[in-house]
């Protein structure tokens, strides 16, 4: 057998999600199906993180096993070849060796939030940022976010169907900036609690709206209770960026 490391790019919108719903279609299923048209075996993807209904991403990293023999350039180009038209692609391809995992070899994730600060109705973007119209006060998000930099209890920014055992998690960075009409908030963590990035996300911007003040995000984040978030932002702006492993 061989490992294959896969970096995926993917349109989120049609999904239910990145793993296999009873309910719906998902990107593993596009994925493992994929496999099985190019190589006639029946084998899982296992992906470094997991993303919602509707989440992009730029660099998810999976990884399959197959039997047959093929270079890194062979599988990639025939996995593309069968995941169209699906918004699925296959950006880089590498072997790796079996003892490397995509999800437990992983020891950080990054995210992207994007959000399109403008009145006009969106076009381009839409489904692929959250448009908010009020004018946003970027600097102040970024103030604001430094409040949750480090190791907290995020029980406040955690879905209720959140499977993790631990409402403790350690965020390395989270980073608040405008470029034009987009305001573009970067978070990157060993591992996050489901719906953290958008409940953190819906919070500062209340704060850019300036219905919050740095205060309100402190006593919701102390509050440790769902019933004090703010807001939590759709997942049209959310973006899986990169899986981060050790060098080596």
């Amino acid at each position: 057998m061989t490992r294959f490391a896969l970096t995926l790019e993917f349109d989120g919108a049609p999904y239910m999600g990145l793993q296999r719903q009873a309910h719906g279609p998902s990107v593993q299923q596009s994925v493992e199906e994929a496999a099985f048209a190019l190589t006639g075996e029946t084998t899982a993807m296992h992906a470094a993180g997991r993303t919602d209904a509707g989440v992009h991403a730029l660099g998810m990293k999976v990884h399959i096993d197959i039997a047959k023999p093929f270079t890194p350039f062979q599988f990639s180009e025939g996995m593309n070849a069968r995941l169209r038209p699906h918004p699925i692609a296959v950006v880089a391809c590498e072997v790796v060796p079996d003892d490397w995992h995509a999800r437990f070899s992983c020891i950080g994730r990054s995210y992207i939030y994007r959000i399109a600060n403008r009145r006009a109705p969106l076009t381009l973007e839409r489904g692929k940022a959250w448009q908010v119209p009020k004018p946003l006060d970027a600097a102040a998000m970024h103030r604001a976010a430094q409040i949750l930099v480090g190791l907290h209890d995020f029980t406040t920014f955690r879905s209720a169907h959140c499977q993790s055992q631990s409402p403790l998690k350690t965020l390395d960075r989270l980073d608040v900036r405008r470029e034009g009409e987009m305001v573009l908030i970067e978070a990157e963590a060993r591992s996050f609690l489901h719906h953290q990035v958008r409940s953190m996300v819906g919070c500062l911007a209340l704060v850019g709206m300036g219905r919050w003040e740095e205060r309100q995000l402190a006593q919701a984040l102390e509050a440790r209770d769902r019933q004090a978030l703010g807001l939590n932002s759709p997942p049209d702006g959310l973006y899986f960026v990169k899986a981060i492993y050790p060098e080596g």
